[in-house]
């Protein structure tokens, strides 16, 4: 059974260990990155939850939720997309290549919107998440889920939502 686990001492190495395919790596950043962007955004207005996906005691993957992700946009002089503002996001999402093709991204998604269905940041009207526009497995998984692109781009990538 499928479940997330709080990045801690314990498991922090595995996570960073997780590796998608040479093909995927231009769509998903590195873990270790994900968890350096996690502690910078500690005493801001932003926040973010990073989970180890877990299939028993093994780590399998890695997820990001934020919460507020548009205050992190100041500090690069950019316009975020507006559904940042004071709503989720699944920030980040990976399955490591070994465990990919299991339905595991799928169930991980519902595991995030459970958790942000418990308001950690309070409540909020979308949950939001992004993709590069030639990754077409994600944007199928995310369509399937209820996630639709609202016609925001987050850089270079198509930002979809879901209401809460």
């Amino acid at each position: 059974m499928l479940h997330l686990e709080k990045i801690d001492y314990r498991n922090v190495w595995d996570v960073i260990d997780l590796k998608v395919f040479r093909t995927q790596k231009s769509f998903v950043a590195d873990n270790v990155i994900s968890l350096v962007q996690a502690y910078s955004v500690r005493d801001s207005e932003t926040s973010a939850f990073p989970f180890a996906i877990c299939s028993g005691k093994r780590p399998v993957g890695f997820l990001m939720i934020g919460y507020n992700e548009a205050g992190i946009y100041d500090s690069f002089g950019e316009e975020p997309p507006e559904v940042l503002k004071k709503n989720y996001s699944i920030w980040r999402l990976m399955i490591d290549k070994r465990y990919q093709g299991r339905g595991y991204g799928r169930e991980a998604i519902g595991l995030a919107l459970d958790f942000i269905r418990t308001w950690p940041c309070g409540e909020a009207e979308y949950c939001s998440l992004s993709y590069e526009p030639e990754n077409q497995v994600a944007a199928k998984l995310y369509r399937s889920l209820g996630f639709v692109e609202n016609g925001e781009m987050d850089g270079d990538e198509i930002v979809a939502v879901l209401k809460l």
